[in-house]
């Protein structure tokens, strides 16, 4: 599918929905941003990295997974904002002497790969993996990182001086101080990313294949086009956990973009796996394959309906999302998505909003 530059760097996937929370700002978290982390410990020599914080300001990272064997060390997942990198590798070393010998990057959004080159400058002979639609893209898009941050604030700056948001609407005071805050934020990060080197993978895949790091193997896979092209797995057989990317997120998966057909596919075959663990591309680690199930569900669902309507209507592109759109109805998955927390209300609607229109797109792709 044709991609939008809403799909890949971070602030762009969320600063959408922080515009939709702008009209009730005076319930916005005013808690500074910080490097935060929650760490999981799934089995001896394995730790899931959850990072926190940068919701508001659009700054956060992917988690990022630890595989240590006797030999050498697998990350999945490289973060986004050079400081929360360099924690990483900092906790890592603490973890283990062994050298990170592979990172592996699961997809060219990047909030999960733009810390490759810290990788690089902490092990030189660590190689860089990623499928090879997701190195296409990661050339294309990664080197443009700081100045899609900047025109970010540009934006910003100019709701502020023009005192209306993304949609016309007047900003409220409250509006214009939860935006200033954002801004302010966000500054000093983007003086890290403009100092950021790119480093794409230095070895690509198009089938699966497995590395042995001593005493513990890790499987690299493709199982189908979802979220992107080039969607990686991680996968360790014996001690049964799945490193997924975000083929699957917690609370709310990503779906600004991708291959929604083809992504319930992969979504049934990563369901095949034998695993007690799912470490997502955001959120925390997973105990079962009950989401992997249930977001597969919303998706068919949102196939199923969009398809009905334009056995209606005719071919989507001879029509347009305002055609359409309202005759999605998803609501019957909100609970399960979201439970009683009224504070994802409006990501849910951002999510569905997008996912439908992802739908669409590829609809008028036929």
């Amino acid at each position: 599918m044709p991609k939008t530059t809403e799909c890949f760097p971070s602030s762009y996937r969320w600063l959408p929905v922080l515009m939709t929370l702008v009209v009730c700002a005076s319930a916005a978290n005013s808690a500074p941003a910080e490097n935060q982390r929650n760490i999981t410990k799934l089995a001896e020599g394995v730790y899931a990295i959850e990072h926190l914080g940068h919701r508001d300001d659009g700054m956060f990272s992917g988690n990022t997974t630890v595989i240590i064997g006797t030999r050498q060390v697998f990350v999945v997942d490289s973060a986004y904002l050079p400081s929360v990198t360099r924690d990483d590798i900092a906790q890592i070393k603490q973890w283990t002497n062994k050298p990170v010998a592979f990172v592996l990057n699961t997809h060219f959004h990047n909030d999960h790969n733009l810390g490759n080159s810290l990788y690089v400058d902490a092990f030189p002979a660590v190689t860089i993996i990623a499928h090879a639609e997701t190195k296409k893209s990661m050339d294309l898009f990664g080197p443009g990182s700081a100045n899609r941050e900047e025109r970010t604030d540009i934006r910003l700056q100019k709701y502020l001086d023009e005192g209306k948001g993304p949609g016309g609407q007047t900003l409220s005071a409250d509006d214009k101080a939860y935006v200033k805050q954002v801004l302010d934020g966000r500054r000093p990060f983007i003086d890290e990313i403009r100092k950021f080197r790119y480093q794409g993978p230095t070895m690509t895949f198009d089938h699966d294949f497995s590395i042995d790091l001593g005493d513990r193997e890790v499987q690299v896979k493709f199982l189908g086009r979802a979220n992107t092209a080039g969607d990686a797995v991680a996968y360790l057989p014996k001690e049964k956990i799945a490193v997924v990317g975000d083929l699957l997120g917690s609370p709310l998966p990503f779906a600004n973009d991708g291959y929604p057909t083809e992504w319930i596919r992969t979504l049934d075959h990563l369901g095949q796996l034998d695993m007690e663990a799912v470490v997502t591309g955001h959120g925390p680690v997973l105990r079962d394959k009950s989401r992997i199930f249930l977001f597969r569900d919303l998706l068919q669902s949102a196939v199923d309906q969009m398809n009905a309507k334009l056995r209606q209507l005719g071919p989507a592109m001879s029509h347009t999302i305002d055609e359409v759109k309202d005759s999605i109805d998803l609501s019957a998955f909100k609970q399960r998505f979201i439970g009683d927390d009224q504070s994802l209300a409006p990501e849910w609607e951002e999510f569905t909003h997008r996912l439908v229109k992802t739908i669409f797109e590829e609809a008028s792709l036929r």
